[in-house]
């Protein structure tokens, strides 16, 4: 190799050296907690993440291509819900992630199931997501027709990290019974739907958008009810906390089964007040721009529920200061 072509090798080697650690440098990662692979949570925040993520390289926003926050890669990661994702979030194991709104208020204060727990008072909002509703699923030929009908039942409330495995315990609270009058399991709902369908449980609450994966796959393979949550116990439960509704799951959402009347809570989106306020206002912004509604429209049946203007519904915990940027730039604060 001649001299000048050896330097000309080099210095292009220097370029090319030079640009990508400064690639390396204005990297940055963004995890995001979400809940089993078969629930709601995760293929919503793979979508997400999507839609937030603008590493180096990609084709600019205007020419189609990524809308996200530049050099930020977000990732979805699988989790055991609420209680662990937020969990994760006070220790500074992840940077945000998914959590029913009655969780996260509890977590904050200390308060309601997360009574005698130390505050989580670093915990912050970035936008409530879309209604989460209590399902209570049971084979359709099992005689159970109510909460009260799960006495001396196996049933399976989930795993302790996860918001149902909270609010299956409220439920059964308001119709007077408690875990020592069931027998109690803690399964994932895929799990959980393979274990109904074998006889091994009765009965199985998950706390989630309609419709789930797991629940879809088992309606397809065996003739399922929805058990209704209403009535004197729905109704004091819904009076105590502000965070539950009455609503129904439709007729359609799982293949034979009618509309079915539960309870709901909101799914919100939380980080922590360590986060940049840069950061998460780029985050927050990305969310609502115009091409992640096509990207939240198409990804998930859920995603259509997931709205700017219903971004701040039943937020019960502080706006990080970066997503309180963004609202009131966009009018939705004052």
């Amino acid at each position: 190799m001649n001299i000048s072509k050896f330097l000309k090798t080099a210095a292009f080697a220097a370029v090319v050296a030079t640009a990508g650690a400064a690639n390396a440098q204005d990297l940055q990662f963004f995890t995001i907690g979400t809940g089993g692979t078969a629930a709601t949570y995760y293929p919503v925040g793979g979508v997400i993440a999507n839609a937030i993520s603008n590493p180096p390289g990609s084709r600019p926003c205007e020419e189609g291509g990524s809308c996200g926050v530049p050099g930020l890669i977000a990732s979805a990661v699988s989790s055991r819900g609420s209680v662990d994702n937020l969990n994760a979030i006070s220790s500074g194991l992840r940077n945000s992630g998914f959590a029913q709104s009655d969780v996260a208020y509890w977590a904050f204060t200390g308060t309601g199931t997360m009574d005698g727990q130390a505050p989580a008072e670093k915990l912050r909002a970035i936008a409530a997501l879309f209604p989460e509703h209590i399902h209570l699923v049971a084979l359709a030929d099992s005689g159970i027709d109510s909460v009260a009908d799960l006495k001396g039942k196996r049933v399976s409330l989930d795993e302790p990290g996860s918001g149902t495995y909270v609010d299956a315990n409220l439920i059964l609270e308001s119709a007077g019974l408690g875990v020592d009058d069931i027998s109690a399991e803690a399964l994932k709902p895929d799990a959980a739907g393979d274990a109904l369908r074998n006889g091994q449980i009765d009965a199985f609450f998950f706390v989630g958008g309609y419709p789930t994966g797991a629940i879809v796959e088992l309606a397809s393979a065996v003739k399922i009810k929805l058990v209704p949550i209403k009535g004197e116990g729905a109704d004091a439960l819904i009076g105590k906390y502000g965070f539950f509704s009455s609503s129904d799951i439709p007729e359609g959402a799982y293949e034979g089964v009618p509309a079915t009347t539960t309870v709901a809570v909101g799914a919100q989106w939380i980080t922590s007040a360590d986060e940049s306020e840069e950061l998460i206002y780029g985050i927050t912004k990305a969310l609502w721009n115009d091409n992640t509604r096509k990207l939240l429209d198409t990804g998930h049946a859920k995603g259509k529920a997931i709205t700017k203007e219903t971004a701040l519904n039943g937020i019960g915990i502080p706006l990080h200061p970066g997503a309180e940027k963004f609202y009131r730039e966009a009018g939705l604060l004052k």
